[in-house]
């Protein structure tokens, strides 16, 4: 599956929760992630994450694809992360 994960947690958090992405996904924005995973390795992610984040303060939220197929990545301006990119 193809995933795009966005977060936004606690600056005290930010250092591990990028950690843990950048084992999974892609960075391709600050905050944001992508890139192909299977489910065992999308269920460890999130397992990962709830550990380390704390549900009154920090918000994860991932989109899920089943194929890239019909879809198209466009940027503008500066661009941000590595140059790997799925999309």
């Amino acid at each position: 599956m193809f995933v795009i994960l966005v977060y936004d947690v606690n600056e005290k958090r930010v250092a591990k929760a990028l950690k843990t992405c950048r084992k999974y996904l892609y960075w391709v924005q600050n905050s944001v992630f992508e890139g192909e995973l299977s489910e065992s390795n999308y269920k460890k992610l999130k397992f990962e994450l709830t550990r380390i984040i704390h549900n009154d303060e920090d918000s994860v939220i991932f989109y899920t694809f089943r194929s890239t197929r019909y879809s198209e990545r466009e940027s503008l301006g500066l661009k941000k992360g590595g140059d790997n990119n799925f999309l």
